[in-house]
């Protein structure tokens, strides 16, 4: 449709850049512009209701228009809009809100660090691991490892930790030496012919301990690893896999940090996806739904044992010399807190333990249908894979771009998905309800067969 001059979307074209959008075509088609939310759906500038099938992205937790977040910003605009974490200031939310986090964390977890992103967080990690081996003794010990198909964020050292080729072309990345790659945990497209499940979780743990012991022990700091793997198509582990990663882990004294920007705060059925997958981290990154993204606010989490040696490394040098201008925004802070608080008192992680299997149940259905190979996902995280040949395991060629084609269809049919590839994410909001699923389930089921019949008369299938 063409853009009218003078429009929204010719001004948007005009002075705006697009984050992870085709800026070519997006001159091209311009827009869709977004103007109002209400719970589980957001509507167009003409009215037009979509369900939000991917909870913003991956992180509006408790819908569009939850009250109490907004009175939580407002209250705490009006009594101190902002402050810093900066030389021994805080403000009292920062204070309520570490404590919190570190109430409900995986064991061990006894200290908070607030940045404003997820991209910000894994920054942070990567740099608290570094001068903790500086801490210790230990200064050659400074690689760390990350998955193939992981996404760690879009900052210089996070988009270096990411293993997806689109986020390092043209970019010049990755910028450091210091990044590994193991393998993707993915058993329905890396296993091999005759390969139980468990007997890749396997392969893929001997895989990387070959990688530390080729690299050299004494040089592998840590392992980054998302619960269930987000923006590289939802990837859920193979069974076993993380009981056999992590043996290797402590067998060689390399940390285990959790990104779980995604899936933290109930996504999959518990408060976290490292509860889900009994995943020991010795750090935690989250961010998303920690404010349901009300506003921007992420977290680092270390362990006690890790602190320690930084705590007095900082007092050696006369300081710990990271932090921005934001972190620790007592405004952010205070949404953040009642988010938490939303949490348990509408017990949102029962009610995804209630609605989730509904939604994994009624997309597995597709499973026999002809552009789908597999189906995978747990709580209200799912992912379709689209294939040209789902039984023999053969993908379309990328740039037929089938999996797009089928997110337009969605987007026509008023449900708001994302295509990574060919690989459909679903990650509603955790409010959601068993009504709205099953709207969403068939909305998403028109959209299939209208991708069958493109694909057919363009000769795909």
């Amino acid at each position: 449709m063409p853009v009218a001059p003078n429009s929204a979307e010719a001004r948007d074209i005009a002075y705006h850049i697009h984050g992870q959008t085709d800026l070519k075509a997006h001159e091209e088609k311009g827009p869709t512009i977004i103007s109002r939310g209400d719970g589980v759906h957001v509507y167009n500038e003409d009215g037009k209701e979509f369900i939000e099938g991917l909870a913003g992205l991956w992180s509006v937790s408790l819908g569009f228009n939850e009250p109490r977040l907004v009175d939580a910003a407002t209250k705490q605009l009006r009594e101190l809009p902002y402050y810093h974490t900066f030389a021994h200031k805080t403000a009292p939310p920062v204070i309520d809100l570490a404590e919190k986090l570190v109430g409900i964390a995986p064991e061990g977890l006894g200290k908070v660090v607030f940045q404003n992103s997820g991209s910000e967080a894994v920054d942070t990690a990567m740099k608290f691991i570094w001068y903790y081996h500086n801490a210790i003794g230990k200064p050659e010990k400074k690689k760390i490892i990350a998955r193939e198909n992981a996404y760690h964020g879009t900052g210089i050292a996070s988009a270096s930790l990411t293993g997806l080729a689109r986020m390092h072309l043209a970019f010049d990345l990755p910028v450091t030496d210091r990044v590994l790659r193991t393998d993707c945990p993915h058993f329905y497209k890396y296993g091999e012919d005759g390969e139980t499940e468990e007997a890749f979780a396997t392969r893929c743990a001997n895989n990387l301990e070959q990688l530390i012991l080729d690299e050299d022990p004494d040089t592998v700091a840590a392992f980054f690893a998302e619960p269930v793997m987000g923006a590289g198509g939802v990837i859920v582990p193979a069974a076993t896999y993380f009981e056999k990663v992590q043996a290797v882990l402590k067998k060689y004294d390399v940390l285990m940090v959790a990104d779980e920007v995604i899936c933290g705060f109930g996504r999959t059925s518990n408060m976290w996806g490292s509860q889900t997958f009994n995943i020991k981290p010795d750090l935690l990154t989250c961010a998303k739904a920690l404010s349901s993204s009300y506003l921007p606010i992420s977290a680092v989490l270390i362990s006690d044992e890790l602190y320690a040696p930084i705590r007095d490394q900082s007092g050696e040098l006369g300081g710990f010399s990271h932090g921005y201008t934001y972190s620790g925004h007592p405004v952010p802070a205070a949404v953040a807190l009642e988010t938490l608080k939303i949490y348990e008192e509408r017990n949102i992680v029962g009610h995804v333990q209630k609605v989730g299997p509904i939604m994994q149940a009624g997309l597995r259905e597709f499973a026999d249908h002809p552009l789908v190979g597999e189906v995978r996902g747990v709580g209200l995280l799912a992912g379709v894979e689209v294939m040209a040949d789902g039984a023999n395991r053969q993908c379309f060629d990328p740039a037929a771009k089938v999996g797009p084609k089928i997110q337009a269809f969605c987007e026509e049919n008023g449900l708001l998905i994302r295509a990574m590839g060919d690989s459909i994410g679903f990650c509603p909001p955790l409010i959601i309800d068993e009504a709205t699923i099953e709207k969403m389930l068939g909305q998403f089921g028109k959209s299939l067969d209208q991708g069958l019949d493109w694909a057919r008369q363009e000769g795909l299938a």
